[in-house]
């Protein structure tokens, strides 16, 4: 595939820095992106010459997520199937990225959202600044936490995953920092010289990266309202076993302390989709005890009978009243919690009764997972 200007290069010496670039899309990654970040991602593994990867992006956002209304419309026009070539590619780049050989230096400038985080948060290093909004808002689309979320979501502290993942709360640099979803925080009027300084050190070595981003870098203190101060009741709340028994433990909660917080957690997954908040808490508890690899097979599986529609179209509802219509207005069908059984939720989990669907396959791989030793 030739290269295209939705994703640009800048080689200087040892360093490839990567650049999104549909700013006025806020860098939605569009199939034509993912490919060549893909082809990019497995030429520079194999090239010698090559000893770092920056990515980065152009205008106010890092990657608001995977287009999905550009796959909605696709799977509108040519069925169900025609989603499973973005998706797959997408889950294998996230793979990739997890398991690189090379260091990935991820600078996280505005949004980081969906397919934005996919695209980072299996890096070894991701550096986070003021302006930084971390968020993982599936589950008000009809969707749930994909891109290998429900592993890098499962590893942070306590049952915080749980609590960023059913409501999509969004994070600041600070509390991205603090939680583990980033590696570093760099204000942001030194991340152009922290760019500079990487692209000269000509080094691969993780812990010489990690002490350049380190002179860069601050601990920012966290708000006073912070949500990273909210985990003994976070714990409290989201350890609990169902969707069900986490609303029902936060208004105890509530009913105690008349809290503008617990309220807005309250009412944030009441909005969302039923079926997609018992699929999201699964596959996050699922993903505590699997590999980054599982994982995406898994949430492959899952997102396959998410498009296929056969037990809920709530996707394309989501879809239709949050970036379509925008009347923010969506219909969940089942519209109640209580409605979505565990046999529905199970067969979100099951490999697709399709003669032409199978599981996603990733090639094989000899590195491990950065998430898990990005700490130096």
């Amino acid at each position: 595939m030739a290269p295209t200007n939705q994703v640009l290069v800048k080689e200087s010496s040892n360093v490839r820095t990567i650049i999104l670039n549909r700013p006025k899309q806020l860098n939605a990654l569009s199939l034509e992106m993912v490919s060549r970040l893909l082809e990019l991602f497995h030429a520079y593994e194999k090239d010698p010459s090559v000893k770092m990867i920056i990515l980065k992006a152009e205008g106010r956002a890092f990657c608001a997520g995977g287009d999905v209304a550009a796959v909605v419309n696709d799977i509108n026009k040519g069925g169900w199937k025609v989603g499973t070539d973005f998706f797959s590619k997408e889950f294998t780049l996230n793979y990739l990225m997890a398991t690189y050989t090379k260091p990935q230096v991820s600078l996280l400038r505005g949004i980081v959202m969906g397919g934005g985080a996919g695209a980072s948060m299996h890096g070894r290093f991701r550096v986070a600044t003021d302006n930084s909004v971390f968020a993982m808002p599936e589950t008000a689309l009809g969707l749930f936490p994909d891109v290998g979320a429900s592993y890098y979501l499962s590893r942070l502290p306590g049952f915080f995953g749980e609590y960023v993942g059913l409501t999509g709360a969004r994070l600041d640099g600070a509390e991205m920092l603090a939680c583990g979803l980033a590696t570093h925080f760099a204000p942001l009027e030194k991340l152009s010289s922290l760019e500079d300084a990487l692209c000269k050190a000509n080094t691969c070595d993780p812990i010489v990266i990690s002490n350049i981003i380190n002179e860069y870098s601050i601990t920012p203190k966290l708000k006073e309202k912070s949500q990273y101060f909210r985990l003994k009741t976070i714990e409290r709340c989201f350890s609990r076993r169902t969707v069900e028994d986490i609303i029902y433990a936060l208004e105890k909660e509530n009913a105690k302390s008349m809290d503008d917080w617990i309220s807005w957690t309250i009412q944030s997954i009441k909005k969302a989709s039923p079926t997609s908040l018992k699929i999201s808490l699964r596959s996050i508890r699922e993903g505590r005890l699997q590999g980054v690899g599982q994982c995406l097979i898994r949430e492959y599986r899952m997102v396959c009978n998410v498009m296929k529609g056969e037990f809920s179209r709530d996707f394309f509802e989501g879809c239709r009243a949050l970036l379509l219509d925008k009347d923010k207005n969506s219909k969940w069908e089942p519209s109640k919690l209580e409605l979505v059984s565990d046999n529905m939720v199970d067969h979100y989990f099951e490999a697709l009764n399709d003669k032409d669907w199978e599981d996603l396959k990733l090639p094989a791989r000899s590195n491990l997972p950065a998430y898990a030793i990005s700490k130096l």
